[in-house]
């Protein structure tokens, strides 16, 4: 019987040791995103839509209505960052996020990667806020409406 009980102890320390495991953000500590994130079990995930940027001038046309990519960054960032916090999370709980951007006419076409990077860095990798997830940062030719050049997903993990 004491045997039992202490292989029962043992089982309930184990299982107890893995539920305390905590993400794991991988990679060069200068980098502004993990190479590779792990998430044990015990976390919820998140899915959150990707996210296009608020109208910031409804009387402006094209990128004036939405503002340049870091503007726009910031907005779609803010806005889910507000959706995270309907499920209980924060930008601190996103391990994957994919960005989507189309070419800037005002760069020739050309996406606006540290436009998007400047608004980036405000959310992730800071003093207030350490965690970076892993990403994707694509170009693309066009989004759902004339002037949008940033759209973006994420998925986070939220330990239960």
């Amino acid at each position: 019987m004491k045997r039992l009980i202490a292989l029962a102890t043992a089982a309930c320390a184990l299982a107890g040791a893995a539920h305390a495991q905590e993400i794991v953000r991988g990679g060069d500590p200068k980098s502004p995103i993990a190479s590779v994130v792990t998430v044990p079990a015990g976390f919820d995930t998140i899915y959150v839509s990707g996210m296009t940027p608020p109208v910031i001038d409804d009387k402006a046309v094209g990128v004036a209505r939405f503002g340049d990519t870091k503007t726009q960054t910031l907005g779609v960032l803010g806005r889910i960052e507000a959706a995270l916090k309907t499920q209980g999370a924060t930008m601190a709980d996103v391990v994957m996020m994919r960005v989507l951007l189309v070419g800037d006419p005002a760069k020739g076409g050309k996406m606006d990667f540290a436009g998007m990077m400047e608004g980036y860095k405000t959310y992730f990798g800071t003093a207030e806020q350490p965690n970076k997830p892993s990403r994707i940062t694509s170009q693309i030719s066009g989004l759902v409406a004339d002037g949008m050049l940033v759209e973006i997903e994420v998925q986070a993990a939220k330990k239960k």
